[in-house]
């Protein structure tokens, strides 16, 4: 009897597919810093390389997941996957970032002779949640219910400006990583500042999740139904 290779099964899909349909996929992205997100139409050892980590170790890491699973998002019908974003993402970042807005202020403030001070981290944490509430209120106001309607034919142009601005969010993503040395707080920061960086952590993990969600999952549902329906 043939025994499928598991590497095999992983060569020549996007991670972006992986990311989708191997629960914890996710996670091994993350500490490998692949972005599974904005750039989640690379293949497994396209996004390797432009990253510059080992491919046979990244794959070592996912096979080492186990299987495939139906509770994954990419199983879940679109009436339910928009109700998890909305849920589960939408409603974390908009409890999130106004607590993360006042406590970057404080840091700021009490540490802005520190050397490491996360100085300007604050006016970053306000471009996102500007820019996040106009983007999550398009899509809950007229994307969303155009997809629980089934108008795919229509949803292509909102389709692309919102990936788009999914590239501007990854960008800011970057800006909040250099800002804070990836999250890595000085040695005998106070607990503010390191409740700040587990914080904002927290939200960039979320984000990339969601954006990922949308860009690799929901998103090419519609616009497959619409290239059909043409």
């Amino acid at each position: 009897m043939t025994v499928a290779n598991p590497v095999l099964s992983l060569r020549g899909r996007t991670v972006g597919d992986i990311a989708a349909t191997l629960p914890g996929a996710t996670a091994v992205f993350r500490r490998f810093r692949i972005d599974f997100c904005c750039n989640g139409d690379l293949d497994l050892a396209a996004a390797a390389q432009r990253r510059g980590v080992d491919q046979a170790e990244l794959e070592r890491a996912l096979v080492a997941l186990g299987v495939e699973t139906a509770d994954a998002p990419a199983a879940m019908g679109s009436a339910e996957l928009i109700d998890h974003i909305q849920t589960c993402y939408h409603e974390a970042h908009r409890r999130a970032l106004p607590e993360l807005i006042a406590l970057s202020r404080k840091v700021e403030a009490v540490h802005r002779g520190h050397p490491r001070a996360p100085v300007g981290l604050s006016d970053a944490l306000r471009r996102m949640a500007a820019d996040l509430e106009e983007h999550m209120g398009r899509e809950e106001t007229a994307l969303f219910p155009a997809m629980r309607d089934g108008a795919a034919a229509a949803l292509e142009p909102s389709i692309a400006e919102l990936r788009a601005e999914h590239d501007d969010q990854g960008q800011l993503v970057e800006l909040l990583e250099t800002m804070t040395d990836n999250f890595t707080p000085p040695e005998g920061a106070c607990r503010s500042w390191q409740a700040l960086y587990i914080g904002t952590a927290q939200l960039v993990e979320d984000l990339m999740e969601h954006i990922h969600l949308e860009n690799n999952v929901l998103f090419p549902r519609f616009a497959a139904a619409g290239q059909a329906s043409a």
